[in-house]
């Protein structure tokens, strides 16, 4: 007996949203971010990359895009917080987080709400950047994804386009952006465009990155032609 198609559909979203439920209660990483504060997993993603390139250090200006739940700027606060040069508390560095959906406080973490394509919003981080060149862009913005192919890798390519435009006005010329992008249609053309822009180019997929994802972070370190 055919239980009709929005049935077959309901049973078929449910038993996806159950596994999708075991794997993420029985996840390793889950497990660790709870253990260790982070407000999500992808926290030991940007440390592991970090571990094995070496990106943050003491003193620097650090921006993260697409920011919220804020795990990547836990992550980048509890290493400058850890510099052996800071005494009395905070950081030794500063770290400007922005996303347009809103985002819980962290301590020593200054976060705008907005589109940073907006005149408004580029002011605000101006006036938090003080005149500081930026030393490291971070972005694990995605977009929404329609299950289209061809529409996605157009979205995917628009957001790492953003991320790179915001670093070529104002990074430093030794400076360093990290972006999530998806291998599949589009993706050579983003590493093509980070080629474009810096002098060394790297992709990295993280342990923390589950096996079924496709997520692949993409590393541009030294611009070839840094703006006044």
């Amino acid at each position: 007996m055919s239980l009709g198609p929005h049935l077959n559909s309901f049973m078929a979203k449910n038993r996806f949203n159950q596994s999708w439920l075991h794997d993420h209660i029985n996840d390793p990483y889950v497990k660790l971010a709870q253990r260790d504060g982070y407000r999500a997993r992808a926290a030991y993603k940007l440390k592991e990359i970090d571990e094995q390139d070496k990106l943050i250090r003491p003193g620097q200006v650090i921006v993260d895009l697409g920011a919220a739940p804020g795990s990547w700027s836990q992550y980048a606060r509890n290493k400058l917080a850890a510099s052996p040069h800071r005494a009395g508390g905070g950081i030794d560095g500063t770290i400007i987080a922005l996303d347009m959906l809103p985002m819980e406080p962290i301590a020593d973490v200054t976060f705008i709400q907005g589109d940073f394509r907006d005149d408004v919003i580029l002011a605000q981080l101006e006036a938090a950047v003080d005149g500081r060149a930026v030393d490291l862009v971070i972005s694990d913005m995605a977009p929404n994804l329609s299950g289209v192919a061809v529409a996605d890798a157009a979205r995917i390519e628009h957001v790492c386009d953003l991320a790179l435009e915001f670093a070529q006005d104002h990074l430093t010329p030794q400076g360093a952006l990290l972006v999530k992008c998806f291998h599949g249609s589009g993706y050579s053309q983003i590493v093509e465009r980070f080629k474009q822009q810096f002098k060394t180019v790297a992709a990295r997929k993280p342990k923390a990155s589950r096996d079924k994802s496709s997520e692949t972070f993409i590393l541009g370190r030294v611009l070839k032609h840094p703006r006044a």
